[in-house]
């Protein structure tokens, strides 16, 4: 397994040095205008400023700080909704027209509607990430309450136990792969939102606006750069969660494994 994990990760940075290398030759060689498009290393360049830059770095706080909080409302909000839906199935057929319907509805074209409903900065920005983020933690933990073996929960409804211990003891532990697989695709789409929130908003702090006033500085590198620290972030935070799976379910990867 780690050979595997270590030659996942060499052929990763192998793909995006060879990418680099690319958009840099592209840009010397003039395919490319620097105007618009500079050169790859400049870019690297100012990445590299930014992260000991004091106003980029209270930006970014801003944006980590929204995002932290509006995943952990997507957390508190959605797996005990998805619990409640996965084991009630008659909730469940009747709640799901309503999730049809609200979760294609992009995110981005509620924001209009978030910065008049909500006057902090803060709040507005964790209202968008939090209705884009619910739906894969939702979704996920309705299918892995479903995936719950029946036997189990038949087997510690005989003992005497009573429907709330069921859940805790059985479907809660047997559904978390499913819940922690959702947790770590909103995470994802949190940030999405987060920063686009910024840049369509504004405001006084966020890489989003960070990005904005770049941009109305025609600092095309600044804004490049700072686009790179937010996938670099994303890229970091989804490699914490997919170490923290395979260590908390190593049986749930062992199981698949086996059944692939």
């Amino acid at each position: 397994m780690s050979r595997l994990t270590g030659s996942t990760v060499l052929r990763g940075v192998a793909g995006v040095t060879g990418l680099l290398v690319v958009l840099e030759a592209a840009g010397r060689t003039g395919l490319l205008d620097t105007t618009y498009l500079p050169l790859a290393s400049t870019v690297l360049a100012r990445a590299g400023e930014l992260a000991v830059d004091p106003e980029f770095l209270a930006d970014a706080g801003a944006s980590v700080e929204a995002w932290f909080w509006a995943l952990a409302l997507t957390v508190a909000l959605a797996v005990p909704a998805g619990l409640l839906l996965g084991v009630a199935r008659p909730a469940e057929v009747a709640v799901r027209p309503l999730v049809e319907f609200l979760r294609p509805i992009p995110s981005v074209a509620l924001i209009p509607l978030a910065i008049l409903l909500f006057q902090d900065q803060m709040h507005m920005r964790m209202s968008v990430a939090v209705y884009a983020a619910t739906w894969p933690v939702l979704i996920n933990t309705i299918y892995g309450v479903r995936d719950v073996d029946p036997l189990a929960k038949e087997t510690l409804r005989s003992f005497g136990f009573g429907p709330a211990a069921v859940v805790l003891r059985v479907v809660l532990p047997s559904a978390a792969p499913f819940i922690a697989l959702g947790v770590r695709l909103a995470a994802s789409v949190a940030i999405i939102l987060v920063v686009t929130a910024e840049v369509v908003a504004g405001g006084t702090g966020g890489v989003g606006v960070f990005i904005n006033r770049a941009g109305s500085g025609n600092r095309v590198d600044q804004m490049m750069a700072a686009t790179a620290w937010v996938g670099l972030f994303g890229i970091a935070v989804n490699a914490l969660l997919v170490g923290a799976e395979k260590r908390l379910f190593r049986w749930h990867h062992t199981r698949t494994a086996g059944v692939s």
